[in-house]
Order: C-alpha cells, then sequence, then structure tokens
C-alpha cells in the first residue's frame, strides 16, 4: 500500500507518516497539492492521500477529477472543529482523521480505503496445488490469468507470485477495472498529455508506465469495455502503449496478471470479452478454490483475522472454541475469505470470554452460525448436539451464557439496535466502517438508524464517510 501525505500538520506528519510505515505502507510526502499533483502526474502514484486540513481539499479531489486520477482522499488535522471536518467531507475527502494520530484509528481508515492484501495462508491440500503452480511459474515473464469467486484472494495471489518473481525489487501495481469508469479507466492505464482533454493540465503517466520494471495487476479484466479491450490488446502485443492525445508509441516494461471472477470462455462465446485478448491474458492460468473447497485453511484464516482485529480494537486476542471450529468448516461460506473476515470482525467485538463462541459469530443475513449450519442439509454440526460424528455435543449458547444473559427477555429488534448503535459507536460514527463489520450493506444501516431517529433514539453522529 502507498500512501501520500500533503502537508506539513505541525509536525504530526512524521508520526502519521511512521505508523503508516509499520503498518506495511510505502510513505511519500508533498509539501502542497501542487507538488502532490506534479509527483502523481509524473508516475509517483499512490493509493491513498492523506492531506492536512488547511490545504486546499476541495481543489486538490477537483484536479483529481479533472485530470482523470482516481485517488482516494483522507482529511486529516489537529483540534480541528466537527463543522471544519464535515466540511472536508463534503468537499469530495474519503474520511476524516483526527491528530495527534492514533495507530488503530490510521489502521482501519488505510484498510478501508485500499482493501490491502493479506497473508497467504494454504494449508489445505487443495491450495496446496496451487501455490505450487504459483511457484513454478513466479520467475517466468508470463502473464497470468487468475480465476476464481468473489473473495477468494485472487490479489493476494497476484502479490505473492510478484514478491516471488525477478521482479519483486520493482512497483507492484492493482488497478480494479471494475471500480473505475470507463471514461477515467483510459488514462489510468495509458495515461494523457496535457490539453488532451478538458482539465489536463499536464502531462500525466498511466499505470502501465507507473509499474515499469515491475508488475500490473488488471483486477476483474472482464469488466472492461470492449473498445477498450482492443488498445490493452495492442499494448500486450507491441509491449507499447500510447497516452491519450498522443500518437507516439511508448515502451513498456511490466509482467501482467489478470483477473476475473467470471468464467471468461462464456464471456467469449457471448461476445462480452474478446477471444484474441483472451488467449494472450490465458497464457497461464492459476484457478482459486472457493473456501468451502479448502476446510484445512478456514480456522488458520479465521485464527489469522482474529488476531489482526484484536490488535486494531485494542482488546486481548481471542482464540476460536472447538465448537466454533467444528462450525466455521462446515458453514458453506458463499462470501469465502472475505466474508469469513468480516464475521470474525464482529465476532471480536461481541466475544465476552477468552475464547470465541459459535454464539458470538453472527452472520450476514442475521443469526449465528451455529444455527446456520444446523439449518444447512448436509452439515454434520448441530445446535442440539444430536447429530453426526464430530459435532458438539452440548448446546453452542450453553457454552458462553454470560454472552446471552443480557437478551433473555428482550427482543430481536431490541438487540439489533443495540448492536448496531453500539457497533456505530465503536467506530466513531463511520457508516461505512460499521456496515462492514456488521456484514450489511450502507443502505441497509442508514434506513436502520432513520427508524432508530424517528423513534427518538440518539444515534451516534456521523464521521468520515458521505
Amino acid at each position: 500500500m502507498r500512501l501520500m501525505i500533503v502537508g506539513q500538520l505541525e509536525g504530526y506528519i512524521s508520526a502519521a507518516g511512521k505508523i503508516a510505515l509499520q503498518r506495511g505502507a510505502k510513505v511519500i510526502h508533498c509539501e502542497d497539492i501542487e507538488q502532490a499533483l506534479g509527483a502523481l502526474r509524473n508516475g509517483k502514484g499512490a493509493d491513498v492521500a492523506m492531506v492536512d486540513i488547511k490545504q486546499k481539499i476541495g481543489v486538490f479531489v477537483e484536479a483529481l477529477k479533472n485530470e482523470r486520477i482516481v485517488l482516494p482522499v483522507v482529511a486529516c488535522g489537529i483540534g480541528t472543529d466537527a463543522r471544519t471536518a464535515v466540511k472536508a467531507i463534503q468537499e469530495g475527502a474519503r474520511e476524516y482523521v483526527p491528530l495527534p494520530p492514533d495507530a488503530e484509528l490510521i489502521a482501519a481508515v488505510l484498510a478501508a480505503v485500499t482493501q490491502e492484501p493479506t497473508t497467504m495462508i494454504g494449508n489445505d491440500p487443495s491450495m496446496q496445488s496451487v501455490i505450487k503452480m504459483a511457484d513454478r511459474i513466479a520467475p517466468s515473464e508470463a502473464t497470468v490469468l487468475i480465476t476464481g469467486e468473489s473473495g477468494t484472494g485472487k490479489e493476494v495471489m497476484s502479490n505473492y507470485i510478484h514478491k516471488k518473481s525477478k521482479r519483486k525489487d520493482g512497483p507492484f501495481i492493482a488497478l480494479n477495472c471494475a471500480a473505475i469508469p470507463e471514461s477515467l479507466l483510459e488514462s489510468e492505464l495509458f495515461g494523457h498529455e496535457k490539453g488532451s482533454f478538458t482539465g489536463a493540465t499536464a502531462r500525466r503517466l498511466g499505470k502501465f508506465e507507473e509499474a515499469g520494471g515491475g508488475t500490473l495487476l488488471l483486477d476483474e479484466v472482464s469488466e472492461m469495455h470492449p473498445q477498450l479491450q482492443a488498445k490493452l490488446l495492442r499494448a500486450i502485443q507491441e509491449r507499447e502503449i500510447t497516452r491519450i492525445g498522443n500518437n507516439d508509441p511508448v515502451k513498456i516494461d511490466v509482467r501482467l496478471i489478470a483477473t476475473s471472477n467470471r468464467n471468461l470462455e462464456e464471456s467469449v462465446k457471448k461476445g462480452e470479452f474478446r477471444e484474441d485478448l483472451y488467449f494472450r491474458l490465458n497464457v497461464v492460468n492459476i484457478r482459486l478454490p472457493a473456501l468451502r473447497e479448502r476446510p484445512g485453511d478456514i480456522v488458520p484464516l479465521a485464527e489469522l483475522f482474529a488476531a489482526k482485529f484484536a490488535e486494531q480494537n485494542g482488546i486481548s486476542n481471542k482464540k476460536l472454541s472447538k465448537d466454533s471450529q467444528d462450525y466455521m468448516r462446515a458453514y458453506h461460506w458463499r462470501g469465502n475469505i472475505r466474508e469469513l473476515e468480516n464475521t470474525m470482525h464482529r465476532a471480536v467485538l461481541m466475544a465476552m470470554d477468552d475464547e470465541i463462541e459459535p454464539v458470538d459469530i453472527q452472520l450476514p443475513e442475521g443469526g449465528g452460525l451455529g444455527s446456520s449450519v444446523a439449518a444447512s442439509p448436509g452439515n454434520a454440526p448441530s445446535l442440539s448436539g444430536v447429530s453426526g460424528a464430530g459435532a458438539p455435543s452440548a448446546p453452542a449458547a450453553l457454552k458462553n451464557p454470560g454472552a446471552v444473559e443480557s437478551m433473555i427477555g428482550r427482543t430481536i429488534a431490541d438487540v439489533e439496535r443495540e448492536m448496531i448503535v453500539n457497533t456505530l459507536d465503536h467506530c466513531l460514527g463511520n457508516r461505512t466502517h460499521a456496515a462492514n463489520i456488521l456484514g450489511i450493506s450502507i443502505r441497509t444501516l442508514r434506513n436502520k438508524l432513520n427508524e432508530y431517529k424517528q423513534s427518538g433514539i440518539d444515534i451516534p453522529a456521523a464521521s468520515g464517510d458521505r
């Protein structure tokens, strides 16, 4: 993850940068927004910018928009009142971080706006064969196509291949083709020349040049518009690109990795994806198994996430109980590793004892993990303790009576409301973070909060999201 810090921040700049470095980020510092824009135009890319509230944040955000530079902006300041923070959000900042910097808060903000890759875990036999293949092809220059369901860790695998390659000392640049509008994606890839469109006040290098000597990841390449697919095909074939507004070719030196959660062969048959581009990308294909296909990795991943979120929230690490491990291995994990990560974030906050019990593991569709697994046909564990070999012999709820004592005699709506409000308070009013932890959409969360407000219930003030 690459962090750009813009402004002086009266000495706190070094503290914020140090925290980011400790979290594995690469940090560059710019004195003001003009210097920051110059760095971005010249290929010194960033995944997120932390900008001093004293800088003209609205001007900076507008300049990024006009020059088709996709970069989330986080505002930060010392002793700033709520009105100033809200103004920064209204001007386009994604988040607001008060200073002096708090390590956990900065880590949470950076993770929220960048969704950086996590550690590679592959204990299950199905995953070990995938890792062996990745190890074999990593040192080559071959283009790699990584496929698999959403949330299976395709970007993590891409980063793994880069770190095992001859280009490991070069940059690893990731571009999410699905998250960027078509009108901006071409400039992000190939760059542009001054005056090539309204707002292009200077030449700007694209991701192909920014990734020079390293690896360029085209995440969810199947979402790319067919017209842009043709330009990408030419760049791969000729090993050169042309910036928007210029016909002179520029030589490129990148190793290309692409990912897709679609069946690209089907997309080719439907005319949604170019066949010639598919063959160019699919020199080596690595299919990542769904989490339900690699049960041996479920518990290690869950424990990794539990430790991560315990540290971020300043609480002691909590282990999974034996019952929880059994239930987690039996659950289908439709959202794969991403769903598991969010589930463990909630579990760490819900668990009252040293161990995480099934009753603590709340699922996005509502209810605990144990009840969901018990209701799924073919799954061994059951809350009744009456199912097959290896299943828990006692009701999971009785393993942790303290966690449910306060719920007895209350309605589900009351418990749900308390959990939502407490989570929102824990996230300092940030609706986006709270929705992620609760495993619901931001729209669902806001609808719930509007209901509570109409009932006269106090809701933590909004901060850090739009």
